[in-house]
């Protein structure tokens, strides 16, 4: 059991790192930051998940991260639309805060 434990823990640390490396290199929209967020949140709630059912936690905590999660993708997803409403497009450079 410890190396199937082991085996899903290296998943989502890869996907959470796969997630990071998109972060960092395709910064140019707020799209793809959006979705690489959303893609380390899937990686760590793999963790969390085979971490919970491993040690016969309550599997109730997966489902107030499950509800964060989807919050914070509700609010990426307007602030993106009221950005592109206001700016016409996506990309961060378009982004200046010291313009009224």
């Amino acid at each position: 059991m410890n190396y199937l434990l082991y085996f899903f823990i290296l998943i989502g640390s890869s996907v959470v790192f796969s997630g990071m490396i998109v972060f960092v290199s395709k910064r140019k929209h707020l799209l793809s930051v959006l979705f690489s967020l959303e893609y380390m949140v899937l990686g760590i709630f793999i963790i969390f998940m085979f971490l919970l059912v491993t040690y016969n936690s309550e599997i109730f905590f997966s489902l107030i991260f499950l509800t964060l999660a989807v919050c914070e993708g509700a609010l990426g997803l307007s602030i993106l639309v009221s950005l592109v409403r206001s700016h016409g497009n996506d990309y961060f450079t378009s982004f200046n805060v010291l313009q009224c």
